[in-house]
Protein backbone atom coordinates (compact mmCIF):
# COMPACT_ATOMS: atom_id res chain seq x y z
CA UNK A 1 0.00 0.00 0.00
CA UNK A 2 3.17 2.38 0.84
CA UNK A 3 3.97 1.72 -3.25
CA UNK A 4 0.91 2.74 -4.02
CA UNK A 5 0.96 5.97 -2.44
CA UNK A 6 4.68 6.79 -3.35
CA UNK A 7 3.17 6.00 -7.01
CA UNK A 8 1.10 8.71 -6.86
CA UNK A 9 2.64 10.99 -4.99
CA UNK A 10 6.30 10.48 -6.99
CA UNK A 11 6.50 13.62 -9.45
CA UNK A 12 8.70 12.52 -12.01
CA UNK A 13 8.66 13.84 -15.62
CA UNK A 14 10.04 10.19 -17.15
CA UNK A 15 6.72 8.68 -15.99
CA UNK A 16 3.54 10.63 -16.48
CA UNK A 17 0.52 9.06 -18.55
CA UNK A 18 0.09 5.42 -19.47
CA UNK A 19 3.10 4.49 -18.16
CA UNK A 20 2.03 6.23 -14.82
CA UNK A 21 -1.28 4.86 -14.41
CA UNK A 22 0.66 0.97 -16.01
CA UNK A 23 2.47 1.36 -12.71
CA UNK A 24 -0.22 1.67 -10.51
CA UNK A 25 -2.19 -0.57 -11.57
CA UNK A 26 0.74 -3.16 -11.19
CA UNK A 27 1.02 -2.57 -7.84
CA UNK A 28 -2.06 -2.44 -7.19
CA UNK A 29 -3.52 -5.76 -8.70
CA UNK A 30 0.01 -7.53 -7.25
CA UNK A 31 -1.45 -5.70 -3.92
CA UNK A 32 -5.05 -7.45 -4.94
CA UNK A 33 -4.10 -10.69 -5.27
CA UNK A 34 -1.83 -10.67 -2.09
CA UNK A 35 -5.30 -9.90 -0.22
CA UNK A 36 -7.13 -12.59 -1.41
CA UNK A 37 -4.33 -15.11 -0.88
CA UNK A 38 -4.42 -13.46 2.74
CA UNK A 39 -8.00 -14.49 2.71
CA UNK A 40 -7.85 -18.07 1.55
CA UNK A 41 -4.74 -18.81 4.04
CA UNK A 42 -6.89 -17.19 7.02
CA UNK A 43 -10.39 -18.92 5.67
CA UNK A 44 -12.14 -15.88 5.86
CA UNK A 45 -12.97 -15.95 2.13
CA UNK A 46 -11.91 -17.67 -1.02
CA UNK A 47 -12.13 -15.79 -3.97
CA UNK A 48 -8.94 -17.72 -5.66
CA UNK A 49 -11.47 -20.04 -7.79
CA UNK A 50 -13.17 -16.31 -9.14
CA UNK A 51 -12.85 -14.54 -11.69
CA UNK A 52 -11.52 -11.39 -9.94
CA UNK A 53 -8.02 -13.63 -9.21
CA UNK A 54 -8.24 -14.54 -12.88
CA UNK A 55 -8.54 -10.64 -13.80
CA UNK A 56 -5.67 -9.78 -11.43
CA UNK A 57 -3.63 -12.31 -12.45
CA UNK A 58 -4.03 -11.59 -16.36
CA UNK A 59 -3.78 -7.72 -15.11
CA UNK A 60 -0.12 -7.96 -14.10
CA UNK A 61 2.38 -8.87 -17.51
CA UNK A 62 0.76 -6.05 -19.69
CA UNK A 63 0.71 -3.73 -16.80
CA UNK A 64 4.11 -4.34 -16.45
CA UNK A 65 4.90 -3.96 -19.74
CA UNK A 66 3.39 -0.68 -20.31
CA UNK A 67 5.30 0.79 -17.34
CA UNK A 68 8.66 -0.94 -18.42
CA UNK A 69 8.11 -0.18 -21.65
CA UNK A 70 8.36 3.76 -21.39
CA UNK A 71 11.90 3.14 -19.37
CA UNK A 72 13.42 0.83 -21.56
CA UNK A 73 12.76 2.98 -25.02
CA UNK A 74 13.96 5.86 -26.09
CA UNK A 75 10.53 6.70 -27.57
CA UNK A 76 7.34 5.40 -27.01
CA UNK A 77 4.57 5.67 -29.93
CA UNK A 78 0.99 3.86 -29.59
CA UNK A 79 -0.64 2.50 -31.79
CA UNK A 80 -3.94 1.00 -32.11
CA UNK A 81 -2.11 -2.55 -32.11
CA UNK A 82 -0.80 -1.49 -28.01
CA UNK A 83 -4.90 -2.70 -27.48
CA UNK A 84 -4.43 -6.04 -27.89
CA UNK A 85 -2.45 -6.42 -24.71
CA UNK A 86 -5.92 -6.30 -23.13
CA UNK A 87 -6.96 -9.33 -25.03
CA UNK A 88 -5.97 -11.85 -22.24
CA UNK A 89 -8.07 -10.18 -19.61
CA UNK A 90 -10.90 -10.81 -21.96
CA UNK A 91 -10.05 -14.67 -22.22
CA UNK A 92 -9.29 -15.21 -18.79
CA UNK A 93 -13.27 -14.57 -17.44
CA UNK A 94 -14.13 -17.46 -20.11
CA UNK A 95 -11.16 -20.02 -19.45
CA UNK A 96 -12.17 -22.81 -16.99
CA UNK A 97 -9.62 -22.55 -13.75
CA UNK A 98 -7.23 -25.11 -14.68
CA UNK A 99 -6.55 -23.66 -18.08
CA UNK A 100 -6.48 -20.18 -16.87
CA UNK A 101 -3.89 -20.36 -13.88
CA UNK A 102 -1.36 -22.06 -16.16
CA UNK A 103 -2.33 -19.85 -19.42
CA UNK A 104 -1.54 -16.60 -17.03
CA UNK A 105 2.34 -17.55 -16.68
CA UNK A 106 2.66 -18.63 -19.80
CA UNK A 107 1.53 -15.23 -21.49
CA UNK A 108 3.74 -14.01 -18.69
CA UNK A 109 6.75 -15.86 -19.71
CA UNK A 110 6.08 -13.78 -23.14
CA UNK A 111 6.85 -10.73 -21.51
CA UNK A 112 9.40 -12.00 -19.78
CA UNK A 113 11.74 -13.06 -22.68
CA UNK A 114 10.78 -9.42 -23.99
CA UNK A 115 12.18 -7.71 -21.08
CA UNK A 116 15.66 -10.03 -21.53
CA UNK A 117 15.83 -8.65 -24.91
CA UNK A 118 15.38 -5.53 -24.35
CA UNK A 119 18.18 -5.51 -21.38
CA UNK A 120 20.52 -7.42 -23.27
CA UNK A 121 20.34 -4.21 -26.42
CA UNK A 122 21.47 -2.19 -23.79
CA UNK A 123 24.36 -4.21 -22.79
CA UNK A 124 26.94 -1.59 -24.18
CA UNK A 125 25.56 0.99 -21.40
CA UNK A 126 25.70 -2.07 -18.79
CA UNK A 127 29.38 0.19 -16.96
CA UNK A 128 27.27 2.82 -16.35
CA UNK A 129 24.80 1.58 -14.10
CA UNK A 130 26.03 -1.91 -13.33
CA UNK A 131 25.05 -2.06 -9.43
CA UNK A 132 21.07 -0.87 -10.42
CA UNK A 133 21.34 -3.73 -13.15
CA UNK A 134 22.51 -6.14 -10.92
CA UNK A 135 19.01 -4.90 -8.17
CA UNK A 136 17.07 -5.51 -11.22
CA UNK A 137 18.30 -8.77 -12.00
CA UNK A 138 17.25 -9.93 -8.75
CA UNK A 139 13.24 -9.02 -9.71
CA UNK A 140 14.53 -10.73 -13.11
CA UNK A 141 15.17 -13.85 -10.79
CA UNK A 142 11.63 -13.74 -9.00
CA UNK A 143 10.06 -13.72 -11.93
CA UNK A 144 12.00 -16.20 -13.35
CA UNK A 145 10.70 -18.36 -10.25
CA UNK A 146 7.05 -17.18 -10.53
CA UNK A 147 7.22 -18.72 -14.05
CA UNK A 148 8.47 -21.50 -12.67
CA UNK A 149 6.18 -21.89 -10.21
CA UNK A 150 3.12 -21.70 -11.95
CA UNK A 151 4.17 -24.25 -14.60
CA UNK A 152 4.51 -26.98 -12.30
CA UNK A 153 1.74 -25.95 -10.24
CA UNK A 154 -0.40 -28.98 -10.96
CA UNK A 155 2.32 -31.17 -8.85
CA UNK A 156 1.88 -29.21 -5.33
CA UNK A 157 -1.17 -29.09 -3.48
CA UNK A 158 -2.91 -25.82 -3.67
CA UNK A 159 -1.59 -24.59 0.32
CA UNK A 160 1.99 -24.94 -0.84
CA UNK A 161 1.16 -23.22 -4.20
CA UNK A 162 -0.18 -20.20 -2.52
CA UNK A 163 2.00 -19.98 0.06
CA UNK A 164 5.25 -20.42 -1.92
CA UNK A 165 3.27 -17.99 -4.39
CA UNK A 166 2.61 -15.17 -1.94
CA UNK A 167 6.32 -15.30 -0.71
CA UNK A 168 7.24 -14.79 -3.81
CA UNK A 169 5.36 -11.95 -4.63
CA UNK A 170 6.58 -10.12 -1.02
CA UNK A 171 10.33 -10.66 -1.95
CA UNK A 172 9.47 -9.03 -5.18
CA UNK A 173 7.53 -6.04 -2.76
CA UNK A 174 11.08 -6.08 -1.12
CA UNK A 175 13.15 -6.08 -3.69
CA UNK A 176 11.28 -3.09 -5.33
CA UNK A 177 11.31 -0.97 -2.40
CA UNK A 178 15.24 -2.00 -1.30
CA UNK A 179 15.95 -0.90 -4.93
CA UNK A 180 14.55 2.28 -4.33
CA UNK A 181 15.79 3.34 -1.60
CA UNK A 182 19.16 2.38 -2.78
CA UNK A 183 18.96 3.73 -5.83
CA UNK A 184 16.66 6.80 -5.53
CA UNK A 185 17.14 8.33 -9.24
CA UNK A 186 17.82 4.91 -11.00
CA UNK A 187 14.55 5.46 -13.51
CA UNK A 188 16.29 8.52 -14.69
CA UNK A 189 19.88 6.65 -14.90
CA UNK A 190 18.10 3.34 -16.97
CA UNK A 191 15.79 6.31 -18.77
CA UNK A 192 19.23 8.32 -20.03
CA UNK A 193 21.52 5.29 -20.41
CA UNK A 194 18.64 4.18 -22.79
CA UNK A 195 18.24 7.54 -24.24
CA UNK A 196 22.10 7.35 -24.97
CA UNK A 197 22.22 4.11 -26.88
CA UNK A 198 19.49 4.90 -29.64
CA UNK A 199 20.38 8.56 -30.03
CA UNK A 200 22.37 9.91 -33.13
CA UNK A 201 25.14 11.98 -32.54
CA UNK A 202 24.07 15.75 -32.23
CA UNK A 203 27.55 17.12 -31.87
CA UNK A 204 28.82 17.05 -35.08
CA UNK A 205 29.17 20.90 -35.52
CA UNK A 206 29.83 21.88 -31.48
CA UNK A 207 33.09 22.72 -29.89
CA UNK A 208 32.94 20.05 -27.07
CA UNK A 209 36.28 21.48 -25.35
CA UNK A 210 35.18 24.92 -25.34
CA UNK A 211 31.58 23.49 -23.40
CA UNK A 212 33.50 21.73 -21.20
CA UNK A 213 35.60 24.16 -20.03
CA UNK A 214 32.15 26.37 -19.40
CA UNK A 215 30.61 23.17 -17.95
CA UNK A 216 33.37 22.96 -15.46
CA UNK A 217 32.79 26.44 -14.70
CA UNK A 218 29.40 26.22 -13.90
CA UNK A 219 30.22 23.96 -11.49
CA UNK A 220 33.40 24.30 -9.62
CA UNK A 221 33.03 28.09 -9.99
CA UNK A 222 29.32 29.41 -9.88
CA UNK A 223 28.10 25.84 -7.68
CA UNK A 224 25.63 25.36 -9.92
CA UNK A 225 24.71 21.97 -8.99
CA UNK A 226 23.37 23.51 -5.24
CA UNK A 227 20.18 24.60 -7.24
CA UNK A 228 17.80 22.10 -5.96
CA UNK A 229 15.70 23.08 -9.18
CA UNK A 230 18.27 22.34 -11.26
CA UNK A 231 17.68 20.63 -15.13
CA UNK A 232 18.64 19.58 -18.01
CA UNK A 233 16.83 22.29 -19.96
CA UNK A 234 18.01 24.81 -17.49
CA UNK A 235 21.63 23.47 -17.86
CA UNK A 236 21.60 23.31 -21.47
CA UNK A 237 20.23 27.25 -21.30
CA UNK A 238 23.72 28.11 -19.75
CA UNK A 239 25.79 26.03 -22.08
CA UNK A 240 23.89 27.48 -25.06
CA UNK A 241 23.55 23.74 -25.87
CA UNK A 242 19.88 21.59 -26.57
CA UNK A 243 18.75 19.15 -23.96
CA UNK A 244 19.71 16.31 -26.68
CA UNK A 245 23.06 17.76 -27.16
CA UNK A 246 23.89 18.26 -23.61
CA UNK A 247 22.54 14.81 -22.69
CA UNK A 248 24.77 13.08 -25.40
CA UNK A 249 27.52 15.15 -23.87
CA UNK A 250 27.47 14.04 -20.24
CA UNK A 251 27.25 10.56 -21.58
CA UNK A 252 30.12 10.59 -24.09
CA UNK A 253 32.40 12.00 -21.65
CA UNK A 254 31.55 11.01 -18.41
CA UNK A 255 30.21 7.67 -19.09
CA UNK A 256 26.96 8.71 -17.19
CA UNK A 257 23.47 10.30 -17.39
CA UNK A 258 22.52 14.04 -16.54
CA UNK A 259 21.21 12.96 -13.15
CA UNK A 260 24.08 11.00 -11.70
CA UNK A 261 26.48 13.36 -13.13
CA UNK A 262 24.58 16.21 -10.81
CA UNK A 263 24.33 13.85 -7.96
CA UNK A 264 28.65 13.21 -8.07
CA UNK A 265 28.99 16.88 -8.46
CA UNK A 266 26.81 17.46 -5.24
CA UNK A 267 28.20 14.64 -3.34
CA UNK A 268 31.44 16.01 -3.80
CA UNK A 269 30.83 19.37 -2.57
CA UNK A 270 29.29 17.57 0.39
CA UNK A 271 32.72 15.47 1.15
CA UNK A 272 34.24 18.76 1.69
CA UNK A 273 32.07 20.43 3.60
CA UNK A 274 31.87 17.62 6.17
CA UNK A 275 35.28 17.80 6.92
CA UNK A 276 35.94 21.95 6.61
CA UNK A 277 33.10 22.41 8.97
CA UNK A 278 33.15 19.66 11.53
CA UNK A 279 29.92 22.02 13.49
CA UNK A 280 27.43 21.90 10.47
CA UNK A 281 25.01 19.55 10.92
CA UNK A 282 24.93 16.72 8.42
CA UNK A 283 21.47 17.42 7.09
CA UNK A 284 22.31 21.56 6.23
CA UNK A 285 25.33 20.40 4.32
CA UNK A 286 22.99 18.04 2.05
CA UNK A 287 20.50 20.57 2.04
CA UNK A 288 23.13 23.47 0.75
CA UNK A 289 24.22 21.18 -1.85
CA UNK A 290 21.31 21.20 -4.13
CA UNK A 291 19.41 18.19 -1.87
CA UNK A 292 15.76 18.79 -1.53
CA UNK A 293 15.49 16.27 1.61
CA UNK A 294 18.01 14.25 3.91
CA UNK A 295 16.90 11.05 2.68
CA UNK A 296 17.57 11.84 -0.90
CA UNK A 297 21.31 12.93 0.53
CA UNK A 298 21.52 10.16 2.46
CA UNK A 299 20.67 7.89 0.06
CA UNK A 300 22.81 9.61 -2.58
CA UNK A 301 26.05 9.64 -0.42
CA UNK A 302 25.85 6.18 0.46
CA UNK A 303 25.71 5.21 -3.41
CA UNK A 304 28.71 6.90 -4.12
CA UNK A 305 31.01 6.89 -1.79
CA UNK A 306 29.28 3.56 -0.27
CA UNK A 307 29.13 4.58 3.94
CA UNK A 308 26.80 7.42 5.19
CA UNK A 309 27.84 10.89 5.64
CA UNK A 310 27.97 10.98 8.94
CA UNK A 311 30.57 7.85 9.09
CA UNK A 312 32.38 9.69 6.27
CA UNK A 313 33.19 12.80 8.77
CA UNK A 314 34.01 10.54 11.66
CA UNK A 315 36.72 8.53 9.49
CA UNK A 316 38.22 10.99 7.59
CA UNK A 317 38.22 13.77 10.08
CA UNK A 318 41.47 14.93 11.16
Amino acid sequence: MLLIVGNLMQRQELLRGTAQRAGFLLIAGLAGIQILHLGWILSRFDYLHSALYLLLLYSIAPSFYFYSRQLLRSQVHYRWQDGLHGLPLALSIGLPYHLALPGAFLIGSGYLLWLAKTVYLLRAQRRRFHLELLALGTLFAIALAVLVLGFIWPLLNETDFIGAYSILIGLAFFAVTLTLLRFPGIAADVSEAVQAAYAESTLKNIDKAAVLAKLDALMTQDKLYALETLNLGLLSEQLELSQHQLSELINTEFQQGFSRYIREQRIAAAKKLLLAEPNASVLSIGLSVGFSTQSNFYAAFRDIVGIAPGQYRKTHAA
